[in-house]
C-alpha cells in the first residue's frame, strides 16, 4: 500500500526512478562530466582572458613610460583559444549526448510502465479514463526527463564548479577564496532548498490542474453532442474555465519564484564578485597580489554565473516533477486483481466447452484518481454489468450472443479470456474454472476479436504477424482472402509491406476491422471469440466473409457478439442479453 501524499518523502519518491537512471549511469556520468567541462571551461576562459587583458594592459603602459618590459602572449593566447573551442565543444557535445540519454530513458520508463498496463485487470483501468491513461504515459513521464537534466547533474556540476572557482582562488589568494566559497555555497543552498520549497505547492497543483484540465477538455471535445442535449454544457465550460483560471494563477505565482531565482543568481554572484574584489584590493595594496591577478579573481567569480543560471526553472518546479513521480509509484504499485494460480490446470488440445453457472459481475464504475488522490472502489457506486447469467456452448458449437451497447456482451468475453473475475458464480472451460487455469494457457487457446480495432503503425505483414509470429506470406494471403482483402492487398504498390499508418489511419474503418479480423484468425486458437466482426460492411461483403468463416471455423467453439440479428453466420443458436440478464 502506498503511503498518502503527504507522508511520503522527497527520497522515497523518487527512489524507484533514481534506480532506473542506475540502468544507464554510464552514460549519466559521461553527460555530468561533459555538463562540467562545459562550465570549467567558460571559467578558464574569463579568468584567464581577465588576466592576459589586464597584463598586457600594464605591459603596454610601462612601455609607454619607457620602462623594458616582455610578456609571453602565446600561452596565455593559446590557452584562450583552448578554453573558448572546448567551452563551444563541450557545450555542443552535452545538449545532443544528454538529451539523446534522456530520450532513451524516457523510451525505457515509457516501456516499463506499458508493460505495468499490460498486466491490469479490467477493473484496474477502470480506475482512469482513457486521457488519464495517455496523460501518465505520455506527460508525466515527460516531467521526469528533468530528473537528471535539471535536478541531478545542473546543481551537481554547478557545485563542483563552484569548489572550483574557490581552489583556483585558493592557489593564489587562501584569504580571498574561503568567504568567496562561502558566499558561493550560500546562493546554491538557496537556489536549491530556498526555490524547491517555495515552490513545492504550487507546482504541485499545477501538474495535477494540468492533468484535470486535459481529461475535461477531451470530456467536452467527445461529449459535446449530449452536453448540449442535456443543457450542461455550459456548466461544463465553467468548470474548464475555473481549472484554467487555478492553473493561470500557480502559472503566474512560479513565473514570479523563477524570476527572484533568477535575481538571487545575479544578486549573490554580484556581491561575491565585490566581496573578491575588496578583498583581492586589500591585499593589491599590501603589494602580496599583482594587478592581473586582482582582475582574475573577480572574473573568475562572474563565472559561476553561468553555472547558478540552470538551478531556479528546475527547483522552483520540483514539486511537479514529484507529483508526477508520486503519480507513476502509484501506477507502478497497482496490481491486478487477476491472479495466476499456483497449480494451474492446461486444458486440452480441443474446441472447448463453454459454461456460465449463475454469473453475475458488478464493478466499480467510479473508481479513479482525482488530481493527486485516488477515490478507492468503497467510495463510488457498485455497478452490476451481469445479474445471474447461465448459459453453456457445446464443442464445436458456433453460437450468437446478441444485445444492444450496454447489456454485458464484451463483459461476458472478458470474463472467458479472464480479463475479469466474477463477483459470483463460475465461467467454466471443459468443466475448468478459468481461475483455475495457466493465463498464458487459456489465452492462447482462445482468439479474440474485441470491439476496438488495435493497429499499430507497422506494416500490413507485422500487424498481421501478431497473431501468429511464424505465419509465411502464403498464410498472410490466405487469411485476407477469408477475410476479403487479398484483391486489396495485391493492388497496394508494397503489396504486405504497405505501412498501415498510425492506429491503421490509411486503412478504412472496414478495411482496418477485417485486417484485425485476419489477425485473430492466424492464431488458429480452438476458440473464437468475435466482437461485431463485420462492422462497417456493406451486406454483399458480410455474405462472402460468413461464408468462409464458416469453413475455416469448422470444429471450432465460436462465439459472436452482435447488436442485433442482422447479417449473422450460420450458427447453432441465438442468446439475447438485455442490461446484463439472459433473455
Amino acid at each position: 500500500m502506498m503511503k498518502p501524499d503527504n507522508e511520503s518523502s522527497l527520497i522515497s519518491d523518487f527512489a524507484p526512478w533514481l534506480r532506473q537512471l542506475k540502468r544507464r549511469q554510464g552514460r549519466l556520468w559521461l553527460g555530468a562530466l561533459l555538463m562540467l567541462l562545459t562550465l570549467m571551461a567558460a571559467i578558464g576562459l574569463l579568468a584567464l582572458s581577465g588576466w592576459f587583458i589586464t597584463t598586457t594592459a600594464i605591459a603596454g603602459s610601462l612601455l609607454a613610460m619607457g620602462a623594458a618590459v616582455s610578456v609571453d602572449i602565446y600561452r596565455p593566447g593559446g590557452g584562450i583559444r583552448f578554453f573558448a573551442v572546448t567551452r563551444t565543444a563541450a557545450r555542443y557535445g552535452e545538449r545532443l549526448y544528454n538529451h539523446d540519454t534522456v530520450l532513451r530513458l524516457l523510451a525505457d520508463l515509457r516501456a516499463g510502465l506499458f508493460a505495468v498496463l499490460t498486466q491490469l485487470d479490467g477493473r484496474s483501468l477502470g480506475r482512469l479514463r482513457a486521457a488519464e491513461w495517455l496523460n501518465r504515459l505520455t506527460a508525466d513521464i515527460d516531467t521526469l526527463d528533468s530528473l537528471y537534466l535539471r535536478l541531478l547533474a545542473p546543481p551537481l556540476a554547478s557545485l563542483l564548479a563552484v569548489c572550483g572557482i574557490a581552489l583556483l582562488l585558493w592557489f593564489f589568494a587562501p584569504s580571498v577564496a574561503v568567504p568567496v566559497l562561502i558566499a558561493l555555497l550560500l546562493t546554491w543552498l538557496w537556489l536549491v532548498l530556498g526555490q524547491a520549497h517555495l515552490g513545492m505547492a504550487a507546482s504541485r497543483r499545477r501538474v495535477a490542474a494540468l492533468d484535470r484540465l486535459r481529461s475535461l477538455t477531451i470530456e467536452q471535445l467527445q461529449g459535446l453532442a449530449e452536453l448540449r442535449c442535456y443543457g450542461t454544457l455550459g456548466m461544463h465550460r465553467q468548470s474548464l474555465f475555473a481549472q484554467e483560471q487555478a492553473l493561470y494563477r500557480d502559472q503566474r505565482r512560479l513565473g514570479r519564484l523563477q524570476a527572484l531565482g533568477n535575481a538571487v543568481v545575479g544578486l549573490g554572484v554580484s556581491l561575491t564578485v565585490v566581496l573578491a574584489l575588496w578583498l583581492g584590493a586589500g591585499l593589491y595594496t599590501a603589494n602580496t597580489l599583482s594587478g592581473p591577478l586582482l582582475v582574475l579573481m573577480p572574473l573568475a567569480v562572474l563565472a559561476a554565473n553561468e553555472a547558478l543560471a540552470l538551478l531556479p526553472p528546475a527547483f522552483t518546479q520540483l514539486g511537479a516533477t514529484r507529483a508526477a513521480a508520486q503519480r507513476l509509484n502509484r501506477l507502478v504499485a497497482s496490481r491486478s486483481d487477476i491472479q495466476e494460480t499456483e497449480q494451474p490446470v492446461a486444458l486440452a488440445k480441443r474446441a472447448p466447452k463453454v459454461v456460465f453457472e449463475n454469473v453475475s459481475l458488478r464493478y466499480s464504475n467510479a473508481s479513479r484518481f482525482d488530481g493527486d488522490h485516488e477515490i478507492s472502489a468503497t467510495q463510488s457506486l457498485l455497478a452490476s454489468a451481469l445479474d445471474d447469467v447461465s448459459f453453456s456452448i457445446e464443442p464445436g458449437e458456433r453460437v450468437v450472443l446478441v444485445g444492444a451497447s450496454g447489456s454485458g456482451k464484451s463483459s461476458v468475453a472478458q470474463l472467458l479470456v479472464r480479463l475479469i473475475d466474477p463477483s459470483s458464480g463460475r465461467v467454466c472451460l471443459d468443466d475448468h474454472d478459468v481461475r483455475k487455469l495457466s493465463l498464458s494457457n487459456l489465452r492462447q487457446r482462445i482468439g479474440y476479436l474485441t470491439q476496438q480495432t488495435e493497429l499499430f503503425h507497422a506494416s500490413l505483414a507485422t500487424n498481421l504477424r501478431i497473431g501468429n509470429l511464424q505465419a509465411d506470406d502464403d498464410m498472410l494471403w490466405e487469411m485476407l482472402e477469408v477475410v476479403d482483402l487479398q484483391d486489396w492487398a495485391r493492388e497496394l504498390p508494397l503489396g504486405l509491406d504497405t505501412w498501415v499508418g498510425e492506429s491503421g489511419r490509411q486503412l478504412s474503418g472496414g478495411q482496418a476491422r477485417r485486417v484485425a479480423l485476419a489477425r485473430v484468425l492466424l492464431t488458429q486458437a480452438d476458440m473464437m471469440i468475435l466482437d461485431e466482426p463485420f462492422a462497417g460492411l456493406d451486406e454483399a461483403t458480410i455474405k462472402r466473409i460468413a461464408r468462409r468463416l464458416n469453413a475455416r471455423l469448422k470444429n471450432r467453439t465460436v462465439l459472436y457478439l452482435n447488436h442485433d440479428q442482422r447479417h449473422l453466420p450460420d450458427v447453432s443458436r441465438i442468446l439475447s442479453l438485455r442490461a446484463g440478464q439472459l433473455i
